[in-house]
């Protein structure tokens, strides 16, 4: 692995980035317009509705979004040719990946600083914990979304395909993490499987943070969703290939 491999790998990546103004809309507006549009819904309801949705709604759109812009553009790469040159380089799988997760990183980071500025900010979603530490599990989850997308890009020979990894990684996680019952009233076998997916911790951190001013839950949490994000990392670097059959 070298540090200037990798970070030559994350300038190209966000210069693509910032040409393509279409995927920099979908991952900087649309989670900003989602939210604000679910706080419209819940508007005659009550704020109450929204704040305990809310935010399980900020660790899930970044995931989502990230998990898609990643395994799409990482197998546009592959099934272009690009991935094959930059392989034949002096570029290991490994800064490949770290390039990629470094440069998605930044934008989650921005990304996440939109999301909860809008939901702090400007639809009052009630905070107890830091805001801060909101941003810092928005960007995890964001993370989290990438290495999962690298992951798996490599079984996919079309963007097509890619796309239908969601029903099978990504729906049921939306499911079980908490947004549509609580995770301690599911039924005892879809508790336990939600104990063993990411993003049931991403959703529980962000619930701490609205909830309990104690961050020690929090962290717990976090740690659990970083480790995740490695391990998906380190599996997309297995099975990482230079082009698609």
């Amino acid at each position: 692995m070298s540090p200037r491999v990798t970070l030559a790998v994350a300038a190209r990546v966000l210069t693509q980035l910032r040409r393509d103004r279409r995927t920099l809309a979908m991952l900087l507006v649309v989670p900003c317009v989602l939210i604000a549009l679910l706080a419209w819904m819940y508007a005659d309801v009550g704020s109450a509705t929204f704040d305990r949705v809310g935010p399980a709604l900020l660790a899930i759109f970044p995931f989502v979004v990230m998990f898609l812009v990643t395994s799409v553009t990482t197998l546009r790469e592959r099934s272009s040719g690009t991935l094959e040159r930059l392989l034949s380089m002096p570029t290991g799988r490994l800064d490949l990946l770290l390039g990629y997760a470094l440069a998605f990183g930044l934008v989650a980071a921005v990304q996440a600083a939109l999301a909860v500025g809008v939901s702090v900010g400007l639809l009052d979603l009630d905070v107890v914990g830091p805001v801060w530490l909101l941003g810092v599990v928005a960007v995890a989850d964001a993370v989290l979304g990438t290495a999962l997308g690298l992951f798996v890009s490599a079984f996919a020979r079309t963007e097509f395909q890619a796309v239908q990894f969601m029903p099978a990684l990504v729906v049921p996680q939306i499911l079980l993490c908490g947004l549509f019952v609580p995770r301690d009233l599911l039924p005892d076998v879809l508790g336990a499987l939600s104990d063993v997916l990411p993003l049931s911790y991403a959703t529980d951190a962000m619930l701490h943070l609205t909830t309990s001013a104690t961050t020690g839950a929090v962290w717990r949490d976090l740690g659990v969703v970083v480790g995740f994000a490695v391990a998906g990392l380190a599996l997309g670097a297995v099975t990482l290939r230079r082009r698609t059959p």
